[in-house]
């Protein structure tokens, strides 16, 4: 049996527009319901259920926001979509940071309109009166169960149960059904990619294309034509149309890697693009929409470059609605156990081999390296382990400078022989296996110890001088004083460790 038709409400106090909407609405198949004000929408609200609101942002006695509060509060089902002003920026990026599945510009294109009320509805319950391109309700349920079994199996690539992957996890799976832009921050090799696929297939787009674009890997003089396509003959070399990949990523997700690497040109052009949802391919004089969710990354601090004029204020504000931040593998060294387990399944499943079994000796080894390359650098570590590994033991050279506790052997007295040595090594042949120092119980406080120790001797020598310290480690000032208050490190009570001046 089919699923009813889905129920929308459309709320504006422009007669014709509101009449315009709801045509629309009502030869694709959807019930409609109408609103001239906020309390009029209230009042429907209040005796029906719908599977979207589409709201103007300005009303005769309120605004469209106020509707979009009331359904956060009361934990309704309904998805928001809020019409703004042609060039307000701003309010559309204050509607997505306040919950809205999506924003449309006025005047609104009736295919984008379209597109968005199709992408608000699925999922919700409703969907469309049966046609030929449409699924029935069982084929659009089965769809559903695919997507979340797709996007838990994406989350699951996101390794570990430390709080902060855990927090990440949490966050992905919040903002993944809704349309606003992401941006994705951390440093090199912390999973920025496997976040991106995450959000995409725990989406009601995972059925689109997920197209993943390493915006500093592109020459400048082709960045036009390969993010908005190009027409034949608009430069030497084109011999026929070709698409770009905002098309290539139409009804799925346009992952941009590396946004802050743009030049300053490019970036006012794709910032057009985002607002008005089209783009003109390169020797067009025709603008093309495209239905795309813009999720993008960067291991830089994009508000300083947007201090500095390295990048575009409006352009990073309409990226950064919502925020993912990915923690350095050295906040969640708890995480390294698991991590290592999934890396060498896979090296395994890719080698078609086994891999040599990971010991307690060569985890802590792998702990031992400060892995500033992040997961990428565990990856690489564990794939060269496992390439010179002999045996069924998985060998993990210590890191240079780093002592490896089975290697420590007290050292013989002067006054003992050869033959003495011999002696008392066959008359007490266990002394032997007490020369190793023993394995931690707890690796991650065995750690903190070794770090700890070097700390508070490095800051004695630099006169307790973070920044001094600092350099000679050749960390920043911000790690030595996250990493004096994280291992309560104690200083002279004449000494204060924000002062710098020692």
């Amino acid at each position: 049996m089919n699923a009813p038709a889905a129920s929308i409400l459309v709320v504006d106090d422009e007669p014709d527009l509101r009449t315009l909407y709801e045509l629309t609405l009502l030869r694709e198949g959807y019930r409609v319901e109408t609103a001239s004000s906020v309390q009029e929408a209230r009042d429907q609200l209040r005796a029906h259920r719908f599977d979207a609101v589409i709201t103007d942002m300005r009303l005769p006695d309120g605004f469209g926001m106020e509707l979009l509060q009331d359904l956060r509060d009361q934990q309704r089902r309904e998805r928001c979509v809020v019409m703004t002003a042609y060039g307000s920026a701003e309010n559309a990026v204050e509607a997505l940071r306040s919950g809205a599945f999506d924003y449309l510009t006025k005047p609104v294109d009736l295919k984008q309109f379209r597109s968005v009320v199709a992408s608000a509805v699925q999922g919700t319950g409703g969907v469309p009166a049966p046609r030929a391109a449409r699924s029935p309700g069982q084929q659009r349920q089965s769809a559903t169960a695919a997507e979340h079994a797709s996007g838990n199996a994406a989350l699951d690539k996101l390794v570990g149960a430390s709080e902060a992957i855990r927090n990440v996890k949490q966050r992905v799976a919040k903002v993944s059904r809704g349309m606003a832009p992401v941006l994705i921050h951390g440093e090199s090799g912390t999973g920025k990619e496997l976040v991106a696929q995450a959000l995409h297939a725990s989406s009601q787009r995972a059925d689109g294309p997920l197209v993943a674009v390493n915006c500093g890997a592109i020459p400048e003089n082709l960045l036009e034509a390969e993010f908005f396509g190009a027409r034949k003959g608009s430069y030497t070399g084109a011999t026929q149309d070709r698409d770009g990949y905002f098309q290539a990523a139409r009804g799925g997700t346009l992952f941009l890697d590396e946004i802050g690497d743009l030049p300053l040109a490019m970036q006012s052009k794709l910032l057009r693009s985002i607002q008005e949802r089209s783009v003109r391919p390169l020797g067009s004089t025709q603008e093309e929409t495209v239905d795309v969710r813009i999720v993008s990354a960067t291991h830089r601090d994009l508000a300083a470059d947007v201090q500095s004029g390295r990048f575009r204020q409006d352009l990073y504000y309409r990226l950064n609605v919502i925020e993912i931040v990915i923690p350095p593998l050295r906040e969640r060294r708890e995480d390294l156990p698991a991590l290592c387990t999934a890396l060498l399944s896979r090296i395994a499943q890719e080698s078609g081999m086994p891999v040599p079994a990971l010991t307690d000796r060569a985890l802590a080894a792998i702990a031992a390296h400060p892995l500033t390359g992040n997961v990428r650098e565990l990856e690489n570590l564990l794939h060269r382990a496992v390439a010179l590994s002999d045996g069924e033991e998985l060998h993990v050279d210590w890191p240079t400078g780093a002592t490896d506790p089975q290697a420590v052997r007290p050292a013989a007295s002067p006054e003992s022989s050869p033959q003495t040595q011999t002696a008392d090594a066959t008359a007490s042949p266990p002394q032997t296996t007490t020369c190793a120092a023993p394995l931690p119980s707890d690796l991650q406080a065995w750690l903190d110890q070794q770090e700890r120790e070097i700390l508070i001797r490095a800051l004695k020598e630099a006169g307790f001088n973070r920044t001094a310290t600092a350099a000679r480690l050749g960390i920043s000032l911000r790690q030595i004083r996250y990493r004096i208050a994280r291992l309560n490190i104690a200083v002279p009570n004449d000494q204060d460790p924000h002062d710098d001046m020692g």
